[in-house]
């Protein structure tokens, strides 16, 4: 007898599940330069170091970012798609947000598993960051694969590719023209119920 396949799957949160936090940011404090997301930039690294520059050189502080992040909502749809699959299956948020900022955002996606990177905070200002590991969405798809779950993932930016590629099944929700243009390998869903739709034909 065949053995069924055991299914797990993998969000982004930005962008996908959750609004973009720092263009929010950006036009709450007037800082064109935190406009600038994964979207835009391939290099993580780069861009986080270059929104702390911007935060320090306005005085932005750490409470004045969690009070803004708590503004916001999840996308229309989201916390129902989530609920909806964690009935079946394993469903892991993959991000390149910040436990601080998750412990805000968790609670209203009903607390899904989000796997992420730390802040390092003094005197109420981001000094710095520490990765929780280096390529750490696509290190948690083969992890998973390791354990015999075929994985589908679902993302939208430069830094999900590497997750993407390595899914067995990788979907690009709302992505840049950039990204749709030169990944035409996965499909494309401009709004959670179409994600939704989608999943319910493959998660059989």
């Amino acid at each position: 007898m065949a053995q069924q396949v055991q299914r797990a799957i993998a969000f982004d949160l930005e962008g996908v599940l959750f609004p973009e936090i720092w263009p929010h940011l950006a036009e709450v404090y007037g800082i064109s330069s935190l406009r600038a997301t994964t979207r835009d930039v391939p290099n993580y690294e780069d861009l986080m170091n270059s929104r702390i520059d911007a935060l320090r050189a306005n005085k932005i502080s750490f409470s004045s970012i969690l009070s803004e992040i708590a503004k916001l909502d999840p996308l229309s749809g989201a916390k129902t798609l989530l609920n909806e699959l964690r009935t079946s299956l394993p469903v892991l948020i993959l991000s390149d947000t910040f436990e601080q900022f998750a412990q805000i955002i968790s609670p209203k996606l009903d607390h899904p598993t989000i796997l992420c990177h730390r802040l390092i905070i003094e005197n109420d200002e981001i000094v710095g960051f520490k990765l929780r590991l280096q390529d750490q969405k696509r290190a948690t798809v083969e992890a998973f694969q390791r354990l015999n779950y075929n994985v589908v993932a679902i993302g939208d930016s430069f830094n999900d590719l590497a997750m993407l590629h390595a899914a067995n099944t990788g979907l690009l929700m709302n992505p840049p023209e950039n990204i749709k243009t030169t990944q035409p390998i996965f499909p494309s869903f401009d709004s959670l119920e179409d994600l939704s739709l989608h999943l319910k034909t493959i998660l059989v």
